[in-house]
């Protein structure tokens, strides 16, 4: 049986924890009301705030299979494949066709190595 092995992509990758954390992201809208101050995030231009479904938003409580932390925290990106809930701590990796896609912190860490700016793995 042939072998292949996965040729070594140099790639960019951002670790995701709450909206607006990817830099890609838009800004904190700032918002003035009645002599206050009122600053909302912005939505995500890559990492959408997670709505689900009706009751899911209802519930607020709702525990992600995933991970169990509570769905309100989660984000949502759309992929090639369709769209994906992003977990608190996922990593977002934008691949060599600038496509992004979120990993779980378990597989980033057996896949990808941190590489300086010229490519070499840093030790």
């Amino acid at each position: 049986m042939p072998l292949f092995r996965k040729k070594p992509v140099v790639i960019e990758a951002h670790q995701w924890i709450k909206n607006g954390d990817h830099p890609q992201d838009d800004a904190p809208v700032i918002r003035t009301w009645a002599g206050g101050l009122i600053v909302e995030l912005g939505e995500g231009r890559v990492v959408r705030a997670y709505i689900g479904s009706g009751d899911e938003v209802k519930g607020g409580n709702m525990s992600c299979n995933e991970c169990g932390a509570a769905l309100r925290w989660h984000g949502w990106i759309k992929t090639l494949e369709g769209g994906h809930i992003v977990c608190p701590y996922d990593w977002i990796v934008t691949g060599v066709k600038g496509e992004m896609y979120p990993c779980k912190p378990d597989i980033f860490a057996a896949t990808y190595e941190r590489v300086d700016p010229n490519g070499a793995a840093e030790s």
